[in-house]
């Protein structure tokens, strides 16, 4: 009988196994990839790209003044490519729209402060433009509120603008790339993010005050996001596959202090720039090409797209840079390498077939080990089996 208790235990383990062992392959693609085509023949230099607030639209921009309107839904369309004209010759760096979706400003090399009006597909010098001519102006974002817009540059200069005002210096920024502007998405805090390449972070309150965090300035910073309006975090992503919780003091904000940072185990690999992801995520792109899913809440980085498998799908786009990346659900959107390929990307069938498996597991495990347990009672109970026994022959 003691055999057959430890027989028993040793089932309910082997059932419980596979449990383990579908949730530890954590370096594996979630997406599968097809290629829809290029946005024109030759290199485009795509330097940045920004989804509009509704969702319906991406305008993207990079060398030479390059900048195009594209369809977010069917970006395979080149029907639906709108040709933007900014009549110059500079490299656009980053794009923003504002908040209400009917204008986007775009920044870059050499002072380049436009404006695009989504009505008229106009691209306009914005006031004041004289203020940042020479600079290159490597970062741009609007406030939640729209009152005001941030545009960093590659000297560690900031400035805040709106049309009414032009550009204004910020105060106490810092000497080294801004390399992203990030702000929390409620427009009641107004709180903004700024990132750099040796400063460190630093958090803009309402009243455009420049606080620098303690103990970021020993990281690289590449990235801000502050997916989840929510939570009163936002995400610092630092070289070295590094990230890091800002906590947000919404009485005041010069309180606010950064966490320390934690490091993803990935087996190669660099983060290079981030995206808001489906469902208040974050989107990573990584070099060599491929992408990484943070979940805020649980502040858990997965892997969406491995390189190796970028480089099995195509070995000349995976040798290019992920440019701008955006989802139109969970796992299924689109991305353009810096050379201008559009990449369509949906749920891998093997995460599906992982999924029903997994179904399958807990359902023989949920059927199996009430009864395995049932039976090990009964084994090691002679007072059951004697009342088995007397109700067997009483039945007889």
């Amino acid at each position: 009988m003691r055999r057959g208790s430890w027989g028993a235990i040793f089932l309910v383990l082997v059932l419980l196994a596979p449990m383990v062992v579908a949730d530890s392959n954590e370096f594996v693609s979630r997406v599968s990839l097809r290629d829809v085509g290029v946005l024109a023949e030759g290199d485009l230099g795509i330097r940045s790209g920004a989804v509009s607030p509704d969702g319906k639209d991406v305008l993207v921009a990079g060398m030479d003044g390059f900048a195009r309107l594209i369809s977010a839904e069917q970006a395979d369309d080149r029907n639906q490519d709108v040709e933007l004209v900014t009549g110059r010759s500079s490299t656009v760096l980053d794009v923003a729209w504002h908040p209400r979706g009917n204008t986007a400003l775009l920044v870059g090399e050499d002072g380049m402060a436009m404006r695009y009006e989504r009505s008229t597909h106009g691209i306009t010098n914005v006031n004041g433009s004289f203020t940042v001519l020479g600079h290159q102006l490597t970062k741009v974002v609007w406030r939640p509120s729209g009152d005001f817009a941030y545009v960093g540059a590659a000297d560690g200069t900031v400035w805040k603008f709106a049309e009414h005002t032009g550009f204004e210096p910020l105060d106490n920024t810092g000497n080294s790339p801004v390399t992203d502007l990030a702000c929390h998405r409620n427009p009641q805090y107004n709180i903004c993010f700024i990132a750099s390449m040796d400063d460190g972070i630093a958090i803009v309150d309402k009243d455009h005050v420049v606080t620098w965090l303690p103990k970021t300035a020993s990281h690289t910073w590449i990235g801000l996001d502050c997916a989840d309006p929510t939570l009163n975090e936002c995400f610092g992503f630092a070289s070295g596959l590094k990230s890091g919780a800002i906590r947000i003091n919404t009485i005041d904000a010069r309180q606010s202090f950064a966490m320390s940072v934690s490091q993803f185990s990935l087996p190669s690999g660099e983060q290079i720039g981030i995206a808001k992801g489906h469902d208040s995520s974050t989107l990573v792109a990584t070099a060599p090409l491929g992408m990484l899913r943070h979940e805020p809440l649980s502040n858990e980085t997965f892997t969406v797209l491995m390189p190796e498998d970028a480089a099995e799908f195509d070995a000349v786009v995976a040798g290019r840079t992920l440019a701008m990346v955006w989802e139109n659900g969970f796992h299924r959107g689109f991305f353009i390498t810096n050379f201008g390929n559009v990449i369509a990307f949906e749920p891998a069938v093997v995460e599906v077939d992982t999924n029903i498996m997994t179904v399958l597991i807990l359902g023989a495990v949920a059927v199996s080990v009430p009864g395995v347990l049932l039976g090990l009672t009964y084994m090691n109970s002679p007072w059951l089996q004697k009342k088995y026994n007397q109700w067997r022959f009483k039945k007889r």
